[in-house]
C-alpha cells in the first residue's frame, strides 16, 4: 500500500455523488483521499416532490457538511466547468484549479421545457404553481387536466402519479366531472417495466379515473397538438414533463446531444482517470436508482484503482420504482436485462426508499432515525420483506 493516498475528486452533492462518496470510504479505506465539490450546501432529496403539492410528501434535505465529515472528505464548495484530464486537472466556473487521481462526474443534468404552451413540471417547481392548478379544479375552472410525456423522455413515472394524485384530489374536492388524461409515446403505461407493473398501473388509472393516450406524441405546431394526426390537445390545464439538458462541460467525450459517453464501469471515453455517474451520462434513463447503481459500479473501478482488493462489476442497470397512487403504493422493478418485471403492494428492497442505493438508502434511513454511526453499513438493496424482514423492522 502507497503511503500517498489516491486523491478522489467527486464532482457533485446529489445522489450519484453521496453514493459514489459513501462507497469509496467502505470500499477503499484510508488509500483514498476524497473531496466533495458541490455548489450547494444541502443533499436535497427530492423523489417525494410530486406529493408536496397534494400535502402527501415533503423534500428532505441534509447538509452536505455533515456527509463529509462522516467520510473524512474534504467539502469544497464550487461548479465543475471543465477538466483537463492529462494534467490531472479540474476547474470550477470560478477558476479554481483542483487537482485528482481520479475524478467521478456526477453533476446531474439541467432540465428544459418540452412544451412552450404548458406548465413543465420539475421536482423543483414551486408547489404555488401546481397550487393554482388545484385551485382551479376546486373552483371549477379546469375541468380537462392533461399530462403530458414528451418525445424523448424515458422516465414517465412522475406523470402518473400527478395524473393518479390530481383525479383523486379532484374528487375529494367534490369536483367529479374533471376529466385527467396522460399523453405518452409509450406503448403501454410505464411499459419499460414491464407488463406486470402496466397491468397493475392501469388498475390504479382505471380506480382513480384517469383516461390514458399510449402511443401519442404531443408538439407544437404552433398549437399543442397530438401525433398521429395532428388533433389539437384539449385541455384547460396541461403539465409536460421537462426534457434533461446536458451540463456542459469541456473536456470530456459527449454524445450528439452533450450526454457524457462512459463504458460499463463508468469510465469517460478517451480518458485516463475520470469515470462519470447519473443523468450527466448518456444513459438514456435519467432517474436516481440509476444514478446511484452507476455511481457504485464507478466506485468499486476507481477503489480498484486506488489498490484496494475490490472487484470492479459492470454496471446492471436495475429499474426500482414506488409509484404514489394518491390511494396507497405500488412497488415496482425490473431488471433489464430480463424479459419481465414484478409489481406488490409490499416493499421489494430494503430500506424502502424511493432511490434504492446500497450504501445512501441506508444512511439516510439513519440520519432519520437520528443517526446510525460514523460510516453505513452498505446493506444490500435488493431484499424481498415478504421473505426478510432486518430485525427491528
Amino acid at each position: 500500500m502507497s503511503s500517498t493516498p489516491h486523491r478522489v475528486l467527486i464532482a457533485g452533492g446529489g445522489v450519484a455523488g453521496l453514493e459514489a462518496l459513501l462507497a469509496l470510504r467502505d470500499l477503499a479505506g484510508d488509500r483514498v483521499a476524497l473531496t466533495l465539490l458541490a455548489p450547494e450546501a444541502d443533499f436535497v432529496y427530492r423523489p417525494m416532490a410530486v406529493a408536496v403539492p397534494f400535502a402527501r410528501g415533503h423534500a428532505l434535505r441534509h447538509r452536505l457538511a455533515e456527509a463529509a465529515a462522516s467520510t473524512g472528505a474534504e467539502l469544497v464548495r464550487g461548479e465543475l466547468a471543465e477538466v483537463d484530464d492529462a494534467a490531472r486537472t479540474a476547474r470550477t466556473a470560478d477558476g479554481r484549479e483542483l487537482t485528482y487521481d481520479a475524478l467521478l462526474v456526477a453533476i446531474g443534468a439541467g432540465s428544459r421545457p418540452a412544451l412552450q404552451h404548458a406548465t413543465t413540471w420539475t421536482p423543483e417547481l414551486d408547489q404555488d404553481v401546481f397550487g393554482g392548478l388545484l385551485r382551479d379544479v376546486e373552483e371549477g375552472y379546469a375541468k380537462r387536466v392533461a399530462f403530458v410525456v414528451p418525445p424523448g423522455v424515458a422516465w414517465t413515472l412522475p406523470a402518473y402519479e400527478l395524473a393518479l394524485m390530481t383525479a383523486w384530489e379532484a374528487r375529494d374536492m367534490g369536483q367529479d366531472d374533471v376529466e385527467v388524461t396522460v399523453y405518452t409515446p409509450e406503448h403501454a403505461p410505464l411499459d419499460l417495466f414491464g407488463a406486470e407493473a402496466s397491468a397493475a398501473l392501469r388498475a390504479d388509472l382505471e380506480a382513480a379515473g384517469v383516461r390514458v393516450e399510449p402511443a401519442t406524441e404531443v408538439r407544437e405546431n404552433p398549437r399543442v397538438v397530438r401525433e398521429p394526426g395532428g388533433r389539437p390537445l384539449e385541455a384547460e390545464r396541461i403539465v409536460a414533463l421537462p426534457r434533461a439538458a446536458a451540463p456542459g462541460i469541456a473536456g470530456l467525450a459527449v454524445d450528439a446531444e452533450g450526454f457524457i459517453v462512459t463504458d460499463e464501469h463508468g469510465k469517460v471515453a478517451g480518458a485516463d482517470a475520470v469515470w462519470a455517474a447519473g443523468d450527466a451520462t448518456a444513459f438514456p434513463v435519467k432517474q436516481g436508482g440509476l444514478a446511484a447503481q452507476q455511481a457504485g459500479a464507478a466506485a468499486r473501478a476507481i477503489a480498484a484503482a486506488a489498490g484496494a482488493a475490490v472487484e470492479p462489476l459492470p454496471f446492471r442497470p436495475v429499474l426500482r420504482g414506488v409509484l404514489l397512487t394518491g390511494r396507497g403504493q405500488e412497488w415496482i422493478r425490473r431488471d433489464l436485462g430480463e424479459d419481465e418485471g414484478s409489481a406488490e403492494r409490499h416493499a421489494l428492497w430494503w430500506p424502502p426508499t424511493k432511490v434504492a442505493g446500497e450504501y445512501l438508502a441506508p444512511y439516510l434511513a439513519g440520519l432519520e432515525e437520528g443517526g446510525m454511526g460514523d460510516r453505513p453499513p452498505g446493506h444490500l438493496v435488493e431484499l424481498d420483506v415478504s421473505r426478510d424482514v432486518p430485525s427491528g423492522r
